[in-house]
């Protein structure tokens, strides 16, 4: 595969990146994590965090993959993260905020244990982190104005018509513009999906590519928008569906397994994950099927 299309969903920095106003230099990262699995004294991570009776868990406040509402941290990570971590035993999750660019630097730096964000399952990210088996599925859609003027579906009739795409920084739609044949120029890069949403109102852009769960969720919001029919782009000839899991340091590998195990329960259960995660836009049509795996995944 060609560089951009391996950044993940939401993005990740490949190189520096910036955590707690420090210039953190990943494979450092790395080196300095290796003691909070634990392996040090003997203990393994979920043992430690079933004593102190809580997983700390980051957010990148994506509805709705994972925000605070209130005081309460909600969404399909959380929601699905906190089932989990209360059949291992960890009754509560402690959320930490972070931008997407920091979510992989800050797990590598022990700021939390585990991503809670929805995060695309990456052969670069897998460079640096540890995934669960993959959560969900997403094909990709466009926000675009009400009544669609453009009359654009996906990235082929995108290009055609020559229209501006916003995309977030860093994150893979990016890339999917990119292997669509639209110019760079054509790309305008935002931080937030509402700035997508507001570009989108205010002919900034003419459309907004990113998964078609947060753009319909978006769109909630912002009524004069409308959400075409998700697509699934290809890069290099492969089809890409984005689908996301959580994220553990590397050296915590028995608590990504037993996390696996627990997963495995409701994503085979349809109704059980559907009625979970129906709230957060999550059907049946987003279950991850069985033969997809984060092996796979992160083989490129």
């Amino acid at each position: 595969m060609a560089e951009f299309p391996n950044l993940s969903r939401r993005g990740f920095l490949n190189g520096t990146a910036a955590v707690g106003g420090l210039l953190v230099v990943p494979g450092v990262l790395t080196a300095c994590s290796k003691t909070d699995s634990g392996s040090a004294t003997g203990e393994g991570a979920l043992d430690k965090l079933r004593k102190q009776g809580f997983v700390r868990v980051a957010y990148a406040n994506e509805a709705p993959y994972g925000y605070l509402e209130g005081k309460e941290l909600k969404g399909e990570a959380p929601t699905l993260h906190r089932e989990i971590f209360k059949a291992l035993g960890v009754d509560e999750l402690k959320p930490t905020l972070s931008e997407w660019d920091g979510l992989i630097p800050g797990l590598q730096a022990g700021k939390y244990d585990v991503v809670s964000a929805g995060m695309a399952i990456t052969p670069e990210r897998c460079g640096n982190a540890i995934f669960s088996e993959p959560e969900f599925i997403s094909p990709t859609a466009l926000m675009v104005r009400k009544g669609n003027p453009k009359k654009v579906t996906d990235l082929a009739s995108a290009k055609k018509a020559g229209i501006t795409i916003g995309v977030m920084s860093g994150a893979v739609e990016g890339g999917y513009a990119k292997g669509a044949g639209i110019s760079e120029d054509r790309i305008k890069t935002l931080q937030k999906p509402q700035d997508g949403a507001d570009a989108v109102k205010g002919g900034r852009i003419d459309a907004f590519l990113l998964t078609g769960i947060s753009l319909r969720w978006l769109a909630k919001t912002n009524p004069e928008t409308e959400v075409t029919e998700p697509f699934v782009p290809q890069v290099d000839g492969k089809e890409q569906f984005s689908p996301g899991g959580a994220v553990f340091r590397k050296g915590n590998e028995d608590l990504r397994d037993s996390f696996n195990r627990e997963l495995k329960k409701i994503v085979s259960d349809r109704s059980r994950y559907v009625q979970l995660l129906e709230p957060y836009g999550f059907g049946e049509s987003e279950i991850p099927p069985q033969d997809l795996r984060t092996a796979d995944l992160c083989a490129g």
